[in-house]
């Protein structure tokens, strides 16, 4: 079956691909494109003497990608310019400008790093980190702080994946096995060292003023710590203090079932992430933070008026006890002091002895173990009697 006896206009000794008619279909160069508007205009023609499959055929060859991408044309070497040109112009001056602003940022923050004109509420001056960490954590500088905790997180994963320890060690052995054997070979070839000759005249020495520079820093740091670990220790913010109990309780209990590499992970991603979402929804936290206030001393509040209320209903009570008690008390006494009878005044002067009015003598009075008591003369000395009462 010919292309005549499907649709009888088209020639048959004419190409397949170029319809009849001229004039409805504008002439390109490709020759795809014209073959494949050609066919569609005898396909619409001729629908009703197309067979079916032949029909299944057209628009499976319509639909295919390849056939798209031919109606949509190649890209030229023009376009392929324009692209290069866009990439090399706003795609890289765009580039550019992220770089130097991160640059700025990391700038900005190193240079944060200033001693805090406050104090500790014990007066105890501050160290320059406890800015740092401050900026650092504030997200003040987006891209330093993210290129910072992306670093941390690679670092973690680093460790947790990566044999960093064996990789050093692997680094370090052959290194020391290439210049330990181009050295033997070099004196026993040549008679020379080759270490010597690319030897530096001086081996570098660290500077004294750097090195006590980075101490400083050094000392600076382990202050931050020390400072900090005693703030949160003495409560100087109540609301810090709290949430460092919280995630130490937590991280008790989580250190039986993450690894440290999990618990590290954790603990950046709070770190970081933490200060992030206070930022962006600081008017609503501030807001909570702050009806919870109220609501915490309303109810403070009424708990110390209904504390004071029962304690003075307390106190009324054991006074009026204690007054019930006392007066309990004194009627007793009273009825005690009635039973215990009165002292008649029988006694008198006269039932005591009269004191001796002579002097007593002056002989020094012997004492016999066996005898009665006698004088130097050797008279007895007898007792008075004592008159009875």
């Amino acid at each position: 079956m010919s292309l005549s006896d499907i649709n009888p206009q088209i020639d048959p000794g004419a190409d397949a691909r170029v319809p009849t008619d001229v004039g409805s279909t504008p002439a390109t160069t490709n020759g795809a494109t014209n073959g494949a508007a050609g066919l569609k205009d005898t396909a619409v023609n001729s629908e009703s003497s197309i067979p079916p499959r032949a029909a299944q055929a057209y628009d499976s060859v319509k639909n295919a990608q390849i056939t798209q991408d031919l109606a949509n044309g190649i890209p030229t070497i023009h376009s392929v310019r324009r692209l290069y040109s866009y990439i090399k112009g706003p795609v890289a001056t765009s580039v550019k400008n992220e770089a130097n602003a991160t640059s700025n940022e990391f700038s900005a923050l190193a240079g944060s790093r200033q001693t805090p004109a406050h104090s500790a509420a014990n007066d105890t001056p501050l160290t320059h980190y406890h800015s740092f960490f401050y900026t650092l954590l504030s997200w003040k500088n987006p891209r330093a702080t993210g290129a910072t905790f992306a670093s941390v997180l690679v670092f973690i994963f680093a460790c947790r994946y990566l044999p960093i320890i064996r990789y050093a060690l692997k680094l370090t052995w052959m290194t020391l096995g290439v210049v330990t054997l181009a050295e033997t070979a070099t004196k026993l070839a040549a008679g020379g060292s080759l270490t010597s000759s690319i030897r530096p005249r001086r081996y570098y020495k660290i500077p004294k003023e750097t090195l006590e520079a980075t101490l400083d820093d050094v000392e600076q740091l382990i202050n931050f710590f020390v400072i900090e670990s005693q703030r949160v220790v003495f409560a100087e913010n109540i609301l810090v203090t709290g949430a460092i109990f919280l995630a130490t309780f937590l991280s008790y209990y989580l250190v039986k079932l993450l690894p440290f590499w999990g618990m590290a992970l954790l603990g950046a991603s709070v770190i970081f992430l933490g200060p992030l979402i206070y930022v962006m929804n600081q008017e609503l936290i501030d807001s909570n933070i702050e009806h919870a206030t109220k609501v915490v001393t309303q109810q403070t509040q009424q708990v110390k008026e209904i504390a004071g209320q029962h304690t003075g209903k307390a106190l009324e009570s054991a006074r009026t006890y204690a007054g019930e008690y006392a007066g309990a008390a004194s009627d007793l006494l009273g009825k005690s002091r009635q039973k215990i009878p009165a002292l008649n005044n029988s006694v008198k002067k006269e039932d005591f002895p009269t004191a001796p009015k002579t002097t007593l003598p002056s002989e020094p009075v012997r004492s016999d173990p066996v005898g009665p008591a006698t004088t130097t003369s050797g008279s007895e000395i007898k007792p008075e009697p004592v008159p009875a009462s």
